[in-house]
């Protein structure tokens, strides 16, 4: 169980997941290749979207790189070859927009993310009556967020806990991984004692029904707004919209839901 979001989370700091085509010969878009930067909390519902878009696209390759949203930005900024950017915090794509780097059509919302109080199974800590307020107890002595300074989960986190009144008690306990996929690392493996993580994540595989969980109230924190942009530098731009297209219609919309993100206003 731990070794899975070891990986997950060593797989979204740097490294791409690829879901490689067959011959040209197969039936669909014509065989090319969409490299695609995606935030490292949409890991589990982007494989399952990328596996339905195969199935009708059997001949397009698709290549995913995780991570953090804001490293990812800089990133494209600095001229990594990626045809879609989707974004956790849609300040990022708006921003590469406004410096002339979006194709035609423009940033557009996906989702809306939610933030849990997640711990283990073992921990004998309440967060389900508790909520944030059980992060004060004397038995909580380390408590992972993604970095706030490059993750928006991190920054809704701190939000959160500001809202909660509980910030300068829990700050001294914070332990920072560089994406959120790292921070549910940290507390799955026992490094950390709690953590403020992605709803997504902890209804992945490797965290359903391996530990207890606390929705964190969307009024404490600002919306986690998560876009999209398809990127100038895509080689195939028909085919970098066609995708982001069909992550906002019905079959991807279903795959978000189900993976805990909410539909954007």
């Amino acid at each position: 169980m731990r070794c899975g979001l070891a990986l997950l989370a060593m797989l979204a700091a740097c490294a791409p997941a690829s879901v490689a085509g067959p011959s040209p010969s197969d039936a669909g878009l014509p065989a090319t290749r969409l490299r695609i930067a995606a935030a490292a909390d949409l890991r589990f519902a982007l494989d399952d979207i990328v596996a339905a878009w195969k199935s009708a696209n059997p001949s397009a390759e698709v290549e995913v790189v995780y991570g953090s949203s804001g490293n990812l930005f800089a990133q494209i900024r600095q001229g990594a070859p990626y045809g879609v950017f989707f974004s956790a915090d849609v300040a990022y794509p708006r921003r590469l927009e406004e410096a002339g780097s979006g194709g035609s059509g423009g940033t557009r919302l996906y989702a809306i993310g939610q933030i849990v109080l997640w711990t283990r199974s073992d921990s004998s800590l309440d967060v389900s009556s508790r909520g944030l307020r059980a992060l004060t107890d004397p038995a909580v002595q380390t408590v992972s967020i993604a970095n706030p300074e490059h993750a928006p989960y991190g920054r809704a986190a701190m939000a959160a806990l500001a809202s909660a009144g509980i910030d300068k008690l829990v700050r001294p306990k914070l332990v920072l991984g560089e994406n959120v996929s790292q921070a549910a690392q940290f507390v799955e493996s026992g490094s950390a004692d709690a953590g403020l993580i992605a709803l997504a994540l902890a209804l992945s595989p490797p965290l359903e029904g391996a530990g207890h969980y606390f929705v964190v109230p969307l009024d404490s924190y600002p919306p986690i707004e998560q876009g999209v942009l398809v990127l100038d530098s895509a080689l195939e731009a028909g085919l970098a919209h066609a995708f982001a297209d069909f992550v906002l219609g019905m079959d991807g919309r279903a795959v978000l839901d189900r993976h805990g993100f909410l539909p954007p206003p």
